[in-house]
């Protein structure tokens, strides 16, 4: 007896738009997964290079990004601030920012010292962090900022040692009136500040975002299976 497939109108339209939302959110995973891979090459490529000075000129975020560079100068502490939710092997944490004045020169950079942990007990409260006085030398990675999250919230104006939830040089250009190179330096020298510089790779998540796709691919495909199989069972009834 030769299988009928009853055809519905209905059935069809649902899994058609279930199986393009699912495509389109697999093709959208699939492609953050490469961009992250593409980031990554990008800064074992840069990291490889002798490092470079920072100095007194102002230097492109494009052309400075993922390469090691070392500066000299004085931390503004005054102007340290706090990023929040900043997890570290499970615990919470914040990164400690503060701007360093450039030696001879009036530009600051905007420094990612390191990830202290968070009091469980009181959010606001922040454990003592000795800054280094006098001139230092600090050598790091440079990055456009430093990583963003999703914002609860209206930020509202920066203050000094405020815990904020993301920053770049240019807003704390703004609100500090202190002339910045408009990129952050992950310090990666080591210093008596009981900080960790344990940064993440770019790459990092690049696993969850490929079995974010697979799974998105296989609602589509699930949705187009299960219309032609019930499709084949109406016709049997």
């Amino acid at each position: 007896m030769p299988m009928k497939f009853r055809f519905r109108w209905i059935p069809f339209v649902a899994a058609v738009v279930v199986a393009a939302i699912g495509f389109s959110l697999g093709q959208w995973q699939t492609r953050r997964a490469s961009e992250k891979l593409a980031i990554e090459a990008k800064q074992q490529a840069r990291e490889t290079e002798m490092p470079s000075a920072v100095g007194n000129v102002i230097r492109a975020p494009e052309e400075v990004e993922f390469r090691h560079l070392k500066v000299r100068g004085e931390f503004v502490p005054g102007w340290t601030v706090y990023l929040d939710n900043r997890p570290y092997k499970g615990a919470a944490g914040f990164y400690v920012m503060t701007p360093l004045k450039i030696a001879g020169s009036e530009l600051h950079v905007l420094v990612a010292r390191g990830w202290v942990k968070r009091d469980a007990a009181d959010r606001a409260k922040l454990p003592p962090i000795p800054t280094p006085p006098g001139e230092v030398e600090i050598e790091g990675i440079a990055r456009r900022d430093a990583g963003h999250i999703l914002q609860l919230g209206d930020a509202g104006p920066l203050k000094r040692g405020e815990i904020v939830q993301n920053l770049d040089a240019p807003a704390f250009e703004r609100a500090s009136g202190l002339k910045m190179q408009p990129f952050v330096l992950e310090q990666v020298s080591e210093a008596q500040d009981g900080l960790v510089r344990d940064w993440p790779r770019p790459s990092s998540g690049v696993e969850k975002h490929q079995g974010y796709a697979f799974q998105w691919y296989a609602l589509a495909a699930t949705a187009l299976i299960f219309f032609v199989v019930t499709g084949f069972r109406r016709g049997k009834e």
